[in-house]
């Protein structure tokens, strides 16, 4: 791979997304300028690219951006992603561009965007070039491609990861903003560990697969590579949704909470193989206690079922899914493709549709078996691998090595998981180590809410690019979810007060303790079983304590309807001009309620009925 000193260096070498916002409030008509600096810093003998944009491509995009702004009357509040450069693994199509798959026999010109690529071009994103891969995206390794395996980015001497390695490296090495992947084994994870930066799977079917060169359509995700959690999870928004071209798509039902408890639940699998890693072994054993330190209970879990449903995907009949995939390029010119590729593939010959029934039956049982294996946590923590090879030894044990990365991500498609792999920390020897959080299907916000504060309590450079993470970054706190209603409570729906399981038992999360605008006034009600108040807007009121709790959007209709008169569900204004739902109450009710407005709170004023009269 070409040192990146070939080249000079761009000056916004390592921006994250708050970075590149700032700069293009700053300046924004920079646009081209910005842009000829960030391709003028690239190299063409860096093998992690397989091909970058032309001059003409890139001004297309400009183009048509600057028409999305002027659209927005010069608002950039419709385009989060204004002028964002990012970098697309090459199975992913991007009108007038090639699409390879890292395999040259297989080129074609693409003649529409994915719809992934379509969705980040119309938030304002430009993709400046597409990524090499493991072949037909067939490896965890990074070295099977006839472009060249792409090193690590702390030691080139070791791999990469992959299939994903491409969009890692240019991702790690500060190149672009943001890179996207794809991920049916492990693919947008392991290259993510390898490399220090973060790798968010996302829940199959969010993100469409509409463009996309399939390896195994079933359990294929786009995934996305990040410097920041917050970056990541920001993309995925942007990009995801439902796709009616997509046969896989499905929208999101949103009943999962989209942040994790106070007091959150692992598991841990109850035995761990690391290959004789000890470097691996000992930093995975210091995640865990920096886990267990910050509150987090840390529960042994039976690995078994996870384990043999990982075995499956490349030691049982869903290799013929890839044999389906690859098609044409494995009947007609088998040699055409990389030697170790194509006996992967071949090896799907070798079964039967009985082979394959049985197979799924088996995934089923399996998976039922890990997500019931998985009710009561918040999520699973495993290695993001067990252990990382060099290059040669890849030569050596191209199937054995690349089977070993795969053992705690393997079976998180098969199980239709979501997954997010953190940097952890970095080894005695300099390479990184990772660890992944897997919870089920639509659990992607709430592992993004606890990889934010994981990655605000490490001092790691982000990726490979030397750049601590800023102060900043740090007090960007997470957006309202459209999945989820932000709701202000007020009386006994307060964390431990008698109706708090009302929300709890919805998968709602705990936000924040903060106060309504000074313009309310609280009532204890009378005949009320358990005791509640009622707020109510009023003149001479005051700042009264709430609590905010995020609760899915689809669970929000049937906690609303336990609600009895005179309460009801309106909107409140906080004290620092925020509008939330919040708990409310008609006026008629206050005639015979007690005005408790001076206690400030509910629990204050709940506190004193316990204290004893003075006389």
């Amino acid at each position: 791979m070409a040192s990146v000193s070939d080249t000079a260096a761009s000056p916004f070498r390592g921006f994250t997304l708050r970075e590149w916002q700032q700069h293009y409030r700053n300046a924004p008509d920079s646009l081209r300028t910005t842009l000829s600096l960030v391709m003028g810093s690239l190299s063409q003998s860096d093998n992690a690219w397989i091909y970058l944009a032309t001059a003409e491509q890139l001004e297309a995009q400009i183009l048509h951006l600057e028409t999305l702004r002027a659209q927005a009357e010069g608002s950039l509040s419709t385009l989060p992603l204004f002028g964002v450069p990012f970098a697309v693994k090459d199975n992913m199509d991007i009108a007038g561009w090639p699409t390879t798959a890292a395999c040259p026999a297989f080129a074609y010109t693409a003649e529409t965007d994915a719809t992934v690529i379509a969705r980040l071009k119309a938030k304002g994103a430009i993709v400046i070039g597409k990524t090499n891969l493991d072949q037909f995206a067939t490896g965890l390794v990074g070295t099977r491609s006839p472009f060249g395996a792409v090193a690590n980015t702390f030691n080139p001497d070791y791999v990469s990861g992959g299939s994903s390695s491409g969009s890692a490296s240019v991702l790690a090495r500060g190149l672009v903003a943001f890179s996207l992947g794809t991920d049916t084994a492990g693919s947008g994870r392991v290259p993510a560990g390898f490399n220090n930066v973060i790798g968010l799977k996302p829940t199959k079917g969010w993100l469409s697969n509409t463009g996309v060169v399939p390896a195994c359509r079933l359990n294929d995700s786009v995934s996305i590579f990040a410097l920041t959690v917050a970056d990541a999870q920001a993309v995925a928004h942007a990009a995801g949704g439902y796709d009616a071209a997509d046969a896989y798509s499905r929208k999101n039902p949103h009943t999962a909470p989209v942040a994790m408890s106070p007091h959150p639940r692992f598991a841990v699998p109850d035995s761990l193989e690391f290959f004789g890693d000890a470097l691996a072994e000992f930093e995975f054993d210091q995640a865990l206690e920096r886990l267990n330190s910050s509150g987090i209970t840390l529960v042994p879990v039976d690995f078994t079922p996870f384990r043999e449903l990982a075995e499956q995907l490349y030691y049982g009949a869903w290799v013929a899914e890839r044999t389906v995939a690859v098609g044409e390029i494995f009947e007609e010119s088998p040699e055409a493709m990389d030697p170790v590729v194509r006996g992967i593939v071949a090896n799907g010959l070798n079964y039967t549709a009985c082979d394959a029934w049985r197979a799924e039956y088996l995934r089923a049982e399996l998976s039922r078996k890990i997500n019931l294996t998985l009710e009561g946590f918040d999520a699973l923590v495993v290695p993001t691998s067990p252990t990382i090879r060099t290059q040669q030894e890849l030569v050596q044990e191209p199937v054995l090595y690349n089977s070993q990365f795969g053992i705690y991500t393997n079976f998180t498609n098969l199980a239709d998981l979501s997954a997010l792999a953190l940097p952890s920390s970095l080894r005695a020897d300099g390479l990184p180590a990772g660890i992944t959080l897997i919870a089920p299907a639509w659990h992607d916000d709430a592992l993004a809410s606890f990889g934010r504060h994981w990655q605000r309590s490490l001092s790691l450079p982000l990726g490979a690019t030397g750049r601590a993470m800023k102060s900043e970054e740090f007090m960007t706190s997470a957006p309202v979810s459209a999945a989820s209603v932000r709701i202000a409570v007020v009386g006994a729906h307060l964390t431990g007060m008698p109706l708090n399981f009302q929300l709890t038992s919805r998968n709602a999360v705990r936000v924040e303790q903060t106060t309504t605008a000074a313009t309310y006034k609280l009532y204890a009600l009378a005949n009320t079983q358990p005791p509640k108040p009622g707020l109510v807007r009023a003149e001479g009121g005051s700042a009264i304590i709430v609590e905010l709790w995020d609760i899915p959007l689809a669970r929000f209709g049937e906690f609303v309807a336990e609600i009895p008169a005179p309460l009801g569900i309106g909107s409140l204004e906080l004290a620092d001009g925020r509008i939330v739902k919040g708990f409310i109450c008609e006026p008629w009710a206050t005639g015979e309620a007690t005005d408790i407005t001076a206690f400030g709170g509910w629990r204050s004023y709940i506190q004193s009925l316990k204290s004893p009269v003075k006389s």
